[in-house]
């Protein structure tokens, strides 16, 4: 395995994020606890979850079995670092149950704490912005739950550039460490994040954790049938395979060439990128994340990162990308 610090700081993280969020909805439990015994048999300590995740009638589900994996022991919770997210209303339709507010920021890190079965996440992640609540009363919050020793870190997902730039000049004000990463879409596919989130979490010391690295499996080789292509070739994934297939199959030569499967090429491009810790991944068995590690071990020369800008055109940061 192959590590690296969280943007800015000490905390030593490995370049394969595991993501949770199939662990309940399509992946059991005993199921989900195997992959993340082998997850950690391969050297993987960066773990991601939410608050939100289990099913639209069963929120927290997925932090649940987390919390049940580490009452199992063996060191499981001591060799992990736990990052979760808090937002959404968790389904409920009562005032104060979801945002950034000082109250539900306080409520959500009980709540997961209760179910996650620990007295401490390393990294608590604000979901989405929330244009309602100053940075003041967020960060207050989070402060007095870093006092409590019931957070370490904090980071966003889904902010803009000015987002992170607002909350980072916030914190800097009140003498706190601030946003130390960034969950953001990211993929040879989508790669607006290049335009100015990126030169943000640059500018600040943010970490950039990838989500939908294979955007929803179209990088997972779809054309020669590596990835699940069963459940991917309806509807507007159909659609979107053949609005890329030209790209997809250029694509899928050029991973045969290189000796690799699609989905470790669109791994690994990622690992090559500016400010990126490493892309989360979302195995649904044991299995699939023995192929998952493989990117790990893909080196892409210049020439070879040339061809996939041709194929997949990127983003100059802003203005540049657009203006002189």
């Amino acid at each position: 395995m192959d590590y690296t610090h969280l943007g800015r700081t000490g905390l030593v993280v490995s370049r394969i994020v595991l993501g949770t969020m199939n662990f309940g909805p399509r992946t059991s439990e005993p199921d989900a606890h195997d992959i993340m015994d082998a997850a950690q048999a391969s050297g993987i300590n960066f773990f991601d979850t939410a608050n939100g995740y289990g099913g639209p009638d069963h929120h927290g589900h997925t932090e649940e079995i987390i919390g049940n994996w580490f009452a199992k022991g063996g060191s499981r919770r001591e060799k992990t670092v736990l990052a979760t997210k808090l937002y959404g209303d968790m389904g409920e339709t009562w005032p104060n149950s979801g945002k950034l507010s000082a109250l539900n920021i306080r409520n959500s890190i009980d709540a997961s704490l209760r179910r996650l079965q620990t007295d401490h996440v390393e990294l608590i992640q604000f979901h989405h912005v929330d244009r309602e609540t100053p940075w003041d009363e967020i960060w207050q919050a989070v402060e007095i739950a870093v006092q409590q020793g019931k957070v370490i870190y904090a980071g966003s997902s889904n902010f803009a550039g000015w987002h992170i730039a607002q909350a980072q000049e916030a914190a800097k004000s009140r003498h706190f460490l601030g946003l130390v990463s960034e969950q953001s879409l990211y993929n040879l596919i989508v790669r607006d994040i290049e335009r100015e989130v990126i030169p943000a979490a640059q500018q600040y010391g943010l970490g950039i954790i990838p989500w939908s690295p294979l955007q929803g499996g179209l990088l997972g080789g779809v054309i020669k049938g590596h990835s699940d292509t069963a459940r991917r070739n309806e509807g507007r994934s159909a659609e979107s395979i053949e609005a890329h297939r030209p790209q997809l199959e250029a694509y899928e030569a050029l991973a045969d060439e290189l000796g690799a499967t699609p989905a470790q090429l669109g791994l690994a491009w990622l690992l090559h990128q500016p400010a990126v810790t490493g892309p989360i991944t979302g195995p649904r068995t044991a299995d699939q994340l023995d192929g998952i590690l493989g990117a790990l071990d893909v080196k892409l020369d210049a020439q070879v990162l040339a061809r996939l800008d041709e194929l997949f055109p990127g983003h100059k940061t802003a203005p540049e990308d657009y203006a002189w």
